[in-house]
């Protein structure tokens, strides 16, 4: 993975540090156990956290956690380990029988995966003394799930920046919040990030695709639009 940095990467890392900033994403002394699958998000999210502490000015510690499942294990794993060593962020494997714990009749599907990946985030994240876990959804996610909610169950929420727990002692943030996806593509391709998360088999969400793509037809694409729609669902009730 490339060490340099030009302008995609720079574009990224100011947007990763206005989210901070604005957001209160990160603060002295924290430990922030980074999600990472392998793919260019959650890879780019580790780059630009390791990179952007000079700008930041804060003491704080990263470290980085990757969930196996028994139905898809296809991560390049060594590949992502290696690009983490070089940023200086330490590297975990954590082993999440997701298909295992389905109760008998129960199909496989993805909320029920999703849900035994967050319980195991929040769960290692506790017993390892980390407060914050840092997500790789970026800003096209959260419109996405803004109009997914609002379509699908006439609510109006988005996924937000920081998202404090009650019941436990541990912060969600999303510091990748105000980057775009293709921003992301571009800085990806610039630091040599290679996709190496694995293709689920059970992640076909057609509801998800269907809204990217009339978001795509009525916005045209348009970054300033994207941004108002962002400023809106984040400032909704979540």
């Amino acid at each position: 993975m490339s060490a340099g940095k030009s302008a995609a990467s720079n574009t990224v890392q100011k947007l990763v540090v206005k989210a901070v900033l604005e957001g209160g994403l990160v603060e002295k002394g924290d430990r922030i156990l980074l999600a990472v699958s392998g793919g260019k998000d959650s890879t780019t999210l580790a780059w630009a956290l390791s990179s952007c502490r000079p700008a930041l000015k804060k003491e704080y510690i990263l470290e980085a956690v990757h969930i196996s499942t028994d139905f898809c294990a296809c991560c390049k794993k060594s590949a992502l380990a290696q690009g983490l060593e070089e940023w200086g962020i330490p590297f975990h494997d954590l082993f999440v029988p997701v298909i295992g714990r389905l109760k008998e009749g129960k199909k496989m599907n993805c909320y029920w995966c999703s849900t035994q990946r967050r319980t195991e985030l929040l769960k290692y994240a506790v017993e390892h003394g980390f407060n914050k876990i840092a997500l790789g959804h970026h800003l096209d996610d959260i419109i996405e799930t803004f109009f997914m909610n609002m379509c699908g169950q006439g609510k109006l929420s988005a996924m937000p920046l920081r998202l404090d727990y009650r019941k436990y002692p541990v912060s969600l943030i999303r510091p990748l919040g105000y980057a775009e996806e293709t921003q992301i593509i571009a800085c990806a391709a610039e630091k040599g990030i290679l996709k190496a998360a694995c293709t689920c088999p059970y992640g076909q969400n057609s509801t998800r695709r269907d809204i990217r793509c009339r978001i795509a037809d009525f916005t045209g694409g348009s970054s300033a639009v994207k941004r108002r729609i962002l400023r809106c669902a984040l400032k909704t009730d979540t």
